[in-house]
This record gives structure tokens, sequence and C-alpha cells, in this order.
């Protein structure tokens, strides 16, 4: 049954835990990222957790860093970049590679991938994909509602294939008039490429104006 409300996030403790148990259908994840909720699984041994930390990270257009090196990579186009071409696979390979706060475990289970698998085929959930010689070799996922897009995960199997995949989300966003990513958190590699932290209230502001925004129908349909 799907989650009907969630607790105020300014109940979350100093961690940015919210609440526990609940489910992952498409109306729970909807409910949750409108109101700056995300879920992050601790371990098969805890209920399902939410989260909404504060600070929050972002990252804007007008902050993303790329190296000299990365803009020779780009400039030399020897990766393909399509979107929405390949959800299951994206997160998949990210399931396989990705570690979030030096977790024992992906954090990425297998109701996460079906639920955000079942999200992606219902409208709310986009990939890119860095193909080289027609191999994915990098990718991220996340989420989209309105003009509100997420970075949820990203893996990479050849160097530079998920920096390639985040710099042409963050140009084809700013294409779209939509100018930030929420990342969630930061991690250094994040930090290398601009992203900052704003405060949860800055966040939400920035959150409600995204979420109510409409965006074409075919948005990340390339």
């Amino acid at each position: 049954m799907a989650i009907v409300s969630f607790p105020s996030i300014e109940k979350a403790d100093e961690e940015g835990l919210l609440a526990l148990g609940g489910d992952l259908e498409i109306p729970s994840l909807l409910l949750a990222y409108k109101q700056g909720i995300f879920p992050w699984p601790l371990g098969a041994d805890y209920p399902l957790a939410w989260f909404s930390p504060d600070p929050r990270g972002i990252l804007r257009h007008k902050d993303l860093l790329i190296s000299k090196s990365l803009k020779k990579i780009l400039r030399q186009e020897k990766f393909e970049v399509k979107f929405n071409h390949d959800f299951p696979s994206v997160i998949l390979n990210c399931a396989k590679s990705n570690n979030r706060k030096d977790q024992n475990g992906t954090w990425i289970t297998e109701d996460i991938i079906l639920s955000y698998i079942n999200l992606h085929f219902a409208g709310h959930a986009y990939s890119v994909e860095t193909y080289f010689e027609d191999k994915l070799v990098g990718g991220m996922y996340g989420v989209q509602i309105g003009a509100y897009v997420s970075g949820e995960s990203m893996f990479y199997t050849r160097s530079n294939a998920s920096k390639v995949a985040l710099v042409s989300l963050m140009e084809y966003l700013h294409q779209q008039k939509i100018d930030w990513l929420d990342t969630q958190l930061i991690n250094p590699f994040l930090e290398k490429m601009g992203a900052l932290e704003i405060s949860r209230v800055d966040y939400i502001k920035m959150l409600d104006k995204s979420i109510k925004r409409k965006v074409s129908k075919d948005f990340f349909s390339q």
C-alpha cells in the first residue's frame, strides 16, 4: 500500500534520517521527492529508511567546473551520449559499482532497482548513457518531476565516461532552461565538478518552483 504521508522534514535527525518503513511504489516515491525526501536503504536488517538532510547538495550550471583535460575529451567526441536509451542497464551497472557514504554493500538494492525501473516507465526517472565504440561504458540516472531533476547515481567502466554523462546532462538541462541538479549529498567527485551545499529551506523553495513548472512530454526523449 502506497505511503499517504511523511513526517515534517524538520523532524529529520542530524544525519537526515526522517522515517523508517513504507514501500517503494510509484505514488510513494513521487510523494517523497515532492517533499524533499528520498529513500536510502541501510541494509537488509533495517526497515526502509527515508532521508531529508540539511544542508542539501546541488549542482548549478553556472558553477559547473570542467577541467582542461575533460574539455579536450568532450571536443574529441569519442563518446556517444544518449538519454533514456537503456535505463535498466544503467541502474544495474550503478548497483554493481556504487557505495554511498562507505556503506558495506550497495544501497541500490533489488527493490530499489525494480522500483526505479517502474518509475522510469511511468515517466518520472531518466537515464544518461555514455557509449564508446557502441558499448555502454558509463552513465547515470535520476528522478524527474516537472522541471525538477535529481542525480541518484552514476557509474563508469572507462575513464571519464561518467563525467561526460554528467556534463552532457547539465548542458541539456541548461538548454531546457533548467539550471540546477539535485545531487542530494556532496562527495569529492561532485565537489570537483562544482557542486555545493545549500540550506534545506532554500532547497525546498527551489524544489517547489521546479516541480510546478511544466515541461514537454518528450523531455529526455533524445
